[in-house]
């Protein structure tokens, strides 16, 4: 038959020294697949480590050791009802916070914006236009965030250096743009939630029992979402009650000296870090 034929064949071409080093090839074949999750467990960390370093990342918080220190952050692109509200609270709470301001927004709330700078609220830019920027090219992204600072500049003196994307969105492109424009991006690792209008009770337990609150934790609002002022008190108490201290997102930061992990972790090099290098 067929079958008898190709046994044959095999045979007559597995001589002894074949026979040999074919054995000896599937035990080094069967070692390591028996050894390939330690051999993963031993590569893993290091190709994590290097993937981390080469991949660009905003900041979404911040390691700040044994610190417990968060920032509690506004983005500002609609309206300008609840502006007054929020710096009282702010203000009753010794708290100093961070707004992010689209340009269209400073065109049309001049007053607002001087009031939160008054106040001594850190300013950061939230583009001119609120566009989705990574749909844009390089340019583009660079004219819209200096759009917007060339207003607060012309407005209140000053040069912004923190930048939040539009709709969280980013890439490559638009991390490009931003440190072109002599920006930190940043972002958040605790979202209220609060433009989804889930209530007030929900809101402050989002925010005190979220699963990445922690020390350098970034905590992102609306100034102009519906329940976020009757909440806000609250959640200022709660992170107090928890030892927390919160400062403005520019107090946060490390402004050089510093690598992203993987996670968006803004991490300081040590000096014996740095040394390596």
């Amino acid at each position: 038959t067929k079958e008898v034929l190709c046994l044959k064949k095999i045979f007559k071409y597995l001589t002894p020294k074949r026979m040999i080093f074919s054995l000896a090839a599937a035990t080094v074949v069967c070692g390591l697949i028996a050894a390939r999750p330690y051999i993963i467990e031993l590569v893993a960390p290091q190709a994590l480590e290097t993937a981390a370093s080469t991949k660009k990342l905003p900041i979404y918080c911040v390691d700040t050791g044994t610190q417990k220190k968060v920032a509690i952050s506004f983005d500002a692109a609609w309206g300008a009802d609840d502006t007054d509200e929020l710096l009282t609270i702010l203000k009753n709470n010794d708290v100093k916070a961070t707004f992010f301001l689209c340009g269209y927004w400073v065109d049309k709330y001049p007053d607002e914006v001087k009031k939160i700078y008054n106040d001594g609220h850190d300013i950061g830019n939230h583009s001119n236009t609120h566009p989705h920027s990574s749909q844009l090219s390089l340019e583009e992204n660079k004219q819209n965030i200096m759009q917007a600072h060339d207003k607060v500049k012309e407005l209140l003196g000053i040069d912004m250096t923190l930048y939040r994307p539009p709709f969280g969105e980013y890439n490559d492109t638009v991390l490009n743009a931003t440190e072109e424009c002599g920006y930190y991006a940043i972002q958040w690792d605790v979202d209220s939630l609060d433009w989804k209008e889930y209530g007030v009770q929900d809101e402050i337990d989002r925010v005190l029992n979220h699963k990445n609150l922690g020390n350098g934790s970034i905590i992102l609002f609306h100034n102009d979402a519906k329940y976020t002022p009757d909440a806000l008190d609250s959640i200022i108490k709660g992170l107090k009650e928890k030892g927390y201290e919160i400062v403005p997102v520019s107090e946060l930061i490390y402004k050089d000296n510093y690598y992203m992990n993987h996670e968006g972790r803004q991490i300081y090099k040590s000096e014996e870090t740095t040394a390596k290098e």
